[in-house]
């Protein structure tokens, strides 16, 4: 995904205080590098006087690096590998080269299990530090498929094993293999988003890769969203290899976990809604959790509050927000806190120069998500028409939004590509009556839909179907609504 950096305090302003102290002989504290980024920052910072305003502030927490060259994190992974008949053929060698090539990157203190499911579930390898890579490349070699697919005892019992070895120092996380419907034990959405969030309160999350165009998308957006875990549609199995690299390297630059994320409301200032993470919301305070954030990671959410009116000059608090977080390099509890702030003006060019084109660029991505799962929710429905009105105006709101922030248009005219794709893809759903086109289609909505609120950086290219060249390649290739 793309993702820019809003920061609230200039860099060299830092890096002079910091050599002054210095100078003085006064000790640095090592946090600068080693702390996330927090910024809370205001669509506008002038709003226009007299009037109530609907107004949206992103919160943004930035990832710091994490070098190369430093201990990492350790992490206690379970890999669960669907084994089911479906799996025969290139599609479960290609997921045994994928885990043995993604075995390489750990470390002989690092913890793996691997287990396999069908009907039943198989600990192929106990929880156990990686000591012996080569045994357990040999048992990930001996994988064969057959029987049906219990997805949900795959996962629990992958859960059972990453709590052998839970430790709160570590990146606890289940990484699941499937590409079939879960047709033995608890199958439904529901049901596994529950069993997300159980394990979400333990520091365990999962991701969930979709192989092929048979499994249900919206169980594993579901698993994976709900314990802040990534989820991939991945058609081809050649891709597989590269995404489970992905997926391991994902893993291995988690720089904080457990986070929470309080905000404050000034009395006066209603919240309207949360985009990009589930939060509750009680009178004037906001809170949600983040199961993580990666090295360099972007990772926010975007707050809707409707302000009230308020006389030229008036500044005013809109929201004061404080993060904690368990820091994976200094094993540390942090804390950060910000403000954001407006004021207010009758001079609509001072108005209108102070929209924050980063934080607006943002908050569109988290609108066209929902604007998607609309869509998503009218092709279930069965109303194609308004299905295909949903993704069109995703695709001029994204394109017009793209010309009002100009430092920002590469990163909204992708997402607007990638909403032309889908109203192509729908039309072949349409015109052909194909399921595989259907099914195709849904699961790159879903797709879009956890990487933008997620600011998922897992990137697969998808290959084309059968009538790859008549793809748009770009949203200009799509009429206009």
């Amino acid at each position: 995904m793309i993702s820019l950096r809003v920061s609230n305090s200039p860099k060299h302003c830092f890096r002079c205080w910091s050599f002054l102290l210095l100078l003085l002989g006064a000790p640095v504290a090592a946090t600068a590098s080693d702390q996330l980024t927090l910024s809370v920052s205001p669509a506008r910072n002038v709003l226009k006087a007299g009037e109530k305003h609907n107004e949206w502030i992103r919160v943004g927490l930035k990832g710091f690096t994490l070098d190369s060259d430093k201990k990492r994190p350790g992490v206690n992974l379970a890999i669960v590998l669907d084994k089911s008949g479906s799996m025969r053929g290139e599609k479960i060698r290609r997921a045994q080269e994928a885990a043995i090539d993604a075995i390489g990157l750990l470390q002989p203190t690092d913890i793996v299990s691997i287990l396999t499911y069908d009907s039943t579930v198989h600990v192929l390898v106990p929880a156990t530090k990686l000591t012996d890579k080569l045994e357990i490349i040999d048992r990930i070699r001996s994988i064969g498929a057959d029987g049906n697919t219990a997805l949900f005892a795959g996962v629990s019992k992958g859960a059972a094993e990453v709590r052998k070895f839970l430790d709160k120092e570590r990146v606890n996380r289940v990484i699941l293999l499937s590409d079939g419907m879960a047709n033995v034990g608890p199958s439904s959405p529901g049901e596994l988003g529950n069993l997300g969030k159980s394990l979400i309160k333990e520091n365990i999350t999962v991701s969930t890769l979709g192989l092929g165009l048979g499994y249900n998308e919206d169980l594993m957006v579901q698993l994976a969203g709900s314990s802040g875990g990534n989820h991939l549609f991945i058609e081809d199995a050649a891709e597989l290899a590269d995404v489970f690299r992905n997926e391991f390297n994902d893993a291995l630059s988690v720089v904080a976990q457990e986070i929470e994320i309080r905000v404050n409301l000034p009395e006066g200032i209603r919240p309207i809604r949360v985009l990009g993470s589930d939060a509750d919301i009680t009178g004037q305070k906001i809170v949600t959790q983040l199961a993580q954030v990666y090295s360099d990671q972007d990772r926010y959410l975007a707050v809707e509050i409707e302000v009230p009116a308020s006389e030229e000059a008036t500044r005013l608090d809109l929201a004061t927000v404080s993060v904690t977080y368990a820091n994976m390099k200094t094993h540390e509890q942090d804390k950060l806190s910000a403000t954001a702030k407006c004021e207010f003006s009758t001079d609509e060019k001072q108005v209108s120069e102070s929209v924050n084109s980063a934080v607006m660029a943002d908050v569109v991505l988290l609108v066209s998500s929902e604007q998607s799962k609309l869509a998503t929710m009218y092709l279930d429905q069965g109303n194609l028409e308004m299905c295909r009105q949903c993704l069109e105006g995703n695709v001029k709101y994204l394109r017009l939004e793209a010309m009002k922030c100009p430092e920002n248009s590469d990163k909204l005219m992708y997402f607007a590509t990638q909403n032309a794709t889908q109203l192509f893809d729908l039309k072949c759903a349409e015109t052909t009556g194909d399921k595989d086109a259907t099914s195709r289609f849904r699961k790159s909505l879903r797709g879009y839909q956890i990487g933008a609120d997620t600011q998922q950086r897992l990137e697969v290219s998808l290959p084309e179907p059968g009538q790859q060249s008549q793809r748009p390649s770009d949203p200009s290739q799509v009429n206009n609504p």
